[in-house]
């Protein structure tokens, strides 16, 4: 009879890549949320945010490992779980990438939980303890001997407000603050799931699905109340925090009502769109409630572009975004995609100067990136756009497909270039006689770090270098998807 399951040990696993988030990494909430979950059933539960190494040396021992990972970490949950296996310990390993390609997971791990895992994680657990039949657990995956089984998905969790406040005393960072650029450490919250467009790079949907679903009002508030805003910050994970228009003005509204109560204003930022600037009552309750930062994702302005990956915005809209949101004195990050098949240098190039005249405080060039699960992830493998799969590079700094436009080189050096040109040192330091130290702090980072990432990833551009020439688009080739 193998030993009942007592311990139970989560691990998110850091990324060990150089990118421009290197420095203000926070651990995403599913593993912290998942041991509170699991701890208030009465086991006894700890949750890590470590690189691989720094985990591996702790040397624990749980009678479970549940690990979290995205496509760019799945390596390493891979090797961390391979290591637990062999000492004779249960591995389950859960996130976006696995719910995609679960059948490459169950070669290093013995269970994989597809999409939300609040309900199958502590059924499967049950199950292990009770030697109930492994088919009633939803959204597992599992080897029946050689062959694979896949239950079906469960429902998506309705009654968001059924699930505990995560307890981040639970979670162990090695002693880093997640605080990023702040002073103050950053509580991660999150109020809603799902996202309802269907951006074709996106994988939100792939994991929460495209209904909106979301917290009480109540319920966020009561969350917000365990904290001091003389002590933190917040981050709202939520993919598209206004999504429903009035539910977020009713937040915010209770947001500032409860000023006094909280002992001062949060403040707090989080991931918007552009429709957001259609409603200026909207951005009135942000700013009053505290907001300092929005994440947009401007994505292109080149309209071909934009109606390529279905973001349903117009540069219009974008235009009118960005100067809504400075009039308020809201800092915006503004994210960026290169390599549409409608791309060119000039449209790259055009957006970069587009991002510097419309005086966005802070922003990303991403290089498109077909991360499993996606509609471009399957449009690429059923093409020959495919490059491989070493998913430590799927991190949107890396080329992973054969754009139209460009070699895989010329892309690359375009994304260099915009980084470069961006936070170059007279548009940072005009920042700071501007009296924005927040955006001259991330710019001289940012410009750092494009240096640096050069010299970190130099064999990974010389192999670049060296394929551009063999892998090209050629639409003869192209498969039918």
């Amino acid at each position: 009879m193998p030993q009942k399951i007592k311990t139970i040990i989560f691990c998110e696993p850091k990324t060990e890549k150089l990118h421009i988030y290197s420095k203000f990494q926070l651990p995403r909430i599913g593993s912290t949320l998942l041991a509170t979950i699991l701890r208030d059933l009465g086991y006894i539960t700890k949750a890590y945010y470590l690189k691989k190494s720094d985990f591996l040396a702790l040397n624990l021992k749980p009678d479970l490992l549940c690990l979290s990972t995205i496509t760019t970490t799945a390596p390493l949950a891979y090797q961390i779980a391979q290591d637990f296996r062999k000492r004779g310990i249960t591995t389950v390993i859960g996130g976006p990438h696995v719910t995609a390609l679960p059948e490459e997971a169950l070669d290093y791990c013995d269970f994989v939980i597809r999409g939300e895992g609040e309900i199958p994680l502590p059924a499967l657990v049950q199950a292990l303890n009770e030697n109930k039949p492994l088919k009633d657990v939803p959204g597992l995956s599992w080897k029946d001997g050689e062959i694979i089984q896949h239950n079906a998905l469960p429902p998506p969790i309705e009654d968001l407000d059924s699930l505990p406040f995560p307890d981040y005393n639970l979670l162990d960072t090695g002693g880093v603050e997640m605080n990023g650029i702040s002073l103050k450490p950053t509580i991660a919250f999150q109020t809603s799931r799902g996202c309802p467009f269907d951006c074709k790079f996106c994988s939100v949907t792939a994991m929460f699905g495209r209904k909106y679903r979301y917290r009480s009002v109540e319920n966020v508030i009561d969350e917000m109340k365990q904290y001091d805003p003389k002590k933190n910050i917040i981050f709202f994970y939520d993919d598209n925090f206004s999504a429903n228009k009035s539910r977020t003005k009713k937040l915010l509204r209770e947001i500032i009502s409860h000023k006094k109560e909280f002992g001062g204003v949060f403040s707090w930022s989080t991931q918007v769109r552009v429709d957001i600037a259609k409603d200026p009552e909207l951005l009135d309750l942000m700013k009053e409630a505290g907001c300092v930062t929005l994440y947009i994702g401007f994505e292109s302005i080149n309209p071909d572009a934009l109606k390529e990956m279905k973001k349903h915005q117009s540069v219009e809209d974008i235009k009118w975004a960005i100067k809504e949101i400075n009039k308020r004195n809201i800092m915006i990050h503004g994210m960026f995609v290169l390599g549409f098949d409608s791309d060119t240098k000039e449209t790259i190039k055009a957006t970069v100067k587009f991002a510097i005249k419309q005086k966005i405080g802070t922003a990303q060039f991403l290089i498109l990136t077909p991360l499993p699960g996606t509609e471009f992830y399957y449009e690429m493998k059923n093409s020959n756009r495919w490059i491989d799969s070493y998913w430590q590079e799927f991190d949107t700094h890396h080329v992973k497909f054969v754009p139209k436009n460009f070699t895989l080189w010329d892309l690359q050096q375009m994304q260099i270039w915009a980084h470069g040109r961006f936070y170059r040192y007279r548009y940072v330091f005009n920042k700071l006689f501007h009296g924005k130290i927040t955006e001259f702090l991330v710019g001289i980072y940012a410009n750092h770090l494009n240096r640096r990432w050069q010299v970190w990833e130099k064999k990974y551009l010389n192999g670049l270098q060296h394929i551009s020439a063999v892998k090209k688009y050629n639409p003869h080739h192209l498969i039918a998807g």
